[in-house]
């Protein structure tokens, strides 16, 4: 049942936008959390503020202007679409999150680093990242799951059934007389084992890299 109605696909669609959402947004704001907090740090509060500000505004509220604009870059019924919309919500509150983060790394360590040749880059790379990894482990949990349950835009942005995410997948099978709950249940369970597999493989992450980075 689940195979006829190409809800794999659907899966499948889901897992492939929300990893590439989650990708792009851990390393962009990895980058803009740290430039802020070390190169922008008398301004750093007002960025916050206008980071989270984004937030004030309902998914709803902006549904109309991001159609109009998909259509009109003619990116309705492409991944690439769903992303950038995905990314304009997600980013922001990346670096709102990790802006905490990289405010807790000891500028005496990456001063010493410095002092041994380390040039700002393998600064950043070497020992600030290993030392707020479980800030960047939590971020791309959490955009990954934001991003592969999130259903408005996916309904307004796909509507070709062998494009559509999972959450747009499982809408469809709730018939307009009759629901299977059979079908319905059963999908709902392959739905949630994404999140909980990627939670299982990078969970390790959050309790390692505390002190790896100190040591380096």
């Amino acid at each position: 049942m689940i195979e006829e109605i190409g809800f794999l696909t659907n899966l499948k669609n889901s897992l492939l936008i929300a990893g590439c959402s989650t990708v792009i947004t851990v390393v962009v704001s990895m980058l803009g959390a740290y430039g802020i907090v070390r190169f922008f740090p008398r301004v750093g509060k007002q960025l916050t503020k206008i980071l989270i500000g984004t937030y004030m505004f309902p998914p709803i509220l902006l549904a109309i202007p991001y159609t109009i604009t998909m259509v009109k870059l003619g990116l309705m019924n492409s991944y690439i679409g769903l992303i950038i919309a995905y990314l304009s919500f997600s980013i922001p509150y990346a670096i709102w999150m990790l802006i905490g983060f990289f405010q807790t790394v000891p500028i005496g360590v990456e001063e010493a680093a410095a002092v041994d040749g380390a040039n700002r880059f393998r600064v950043f790379w070497q020992i600030s990242v290993p030392i707020v990894l479980p800030g960047i482990v939590a971020t791309a949990v959490y955009t990954f799951i934001n991003t592969f349950n999130e259903f408005l835009y996916a309904l307004l942005f796909i509507t070709e059934s062998d494009r559509m995410p999972v959450a747009v997948g499982l809408y469809s099978l709730q018939g307009s007389e009759v629901l299977d709950w059979g079908a319905m249940m059963a999908a709902s369970v392959i739905v949630i084992v994404p999140s909980v597999v990627f939670f299982m493989v990078i969970q390790k992450h959050i309790s390692g890299g505390l002190s790896e980075g100190s040591v380096k």
